[in-house]
């Protein structure tokens, strides 16, 4: 996997709204799980394509070993067909059942604020976050499922320090 982001604190989400789930997921409430965060946009093709599909696997393959998988609908173009209620349908017909969120917009059409803090460069972004809350992976682009099963094992296999 390319890119080792040095392992520094994961800025908190900024999220206007949740699909998939009945509470609000917070990083800090995910401490202590190892966190894949899938940055997409529902009309990127390899979003649709690569992305998302393995986002999805990866929730149903590890989600019971200690893998949160969260997903982050970031709209920085297209912003008019990229409404909720599309990301609705899209969930629906794509079979998405793990937590996605809309990164807040920075009311300016501009970069959504999640993405902005991040520094993402595009969709899709794959970010890996472990058991301590720190920035372990920071991918743009697509990553090779045996790359990334290997990084999320080697993550869920770190044991929390002690306190």
């Amino acid at each position: 996997m390319p890119h080792d982001a040095a392992a520094y604190s994961a800025p908190e989400l900024d999220v206007s709204q949740w699909f998939n789930t009945g509470d609000t997921p917070t990083l800090a409430a995910l401490r202590g799980q190892v966190v894949l965060l899938h940055a997409f946009q529902m009309l990127c093709p390899a979003c649709v394509r690569l992305a998302t599909p393995q986002a999805q696997q990866a929730h149903e393959q590890f989600g019971r070993q200690g893998l949160a998988v969260l997903g982050l609908h970031t709209v920085f173009e297209h912003h008019e067909a990229m409404q909720p209620v599309s990301l609705v349908a899209y969930i629906h017909e794509n079979h998405l059942s793990f937590p996605i969120g809309v990164d807040r917009p920075d009311g300016q059409h501009g970069l959504p604020l999640t993405m902005r803090a991040y520094g993402m460069q595009g969709t899709p972004t794959l970010l890996l976050i472990d058991r301590q809350g720190r920035l372990r992976q920071h991918v743009f682009g697509h990553v090779p499922d045996l790359a990334l099963g290997a990084a999320i094992g080697s993550l869920l296999a770190e044991a929390l320090p002690s306190t």
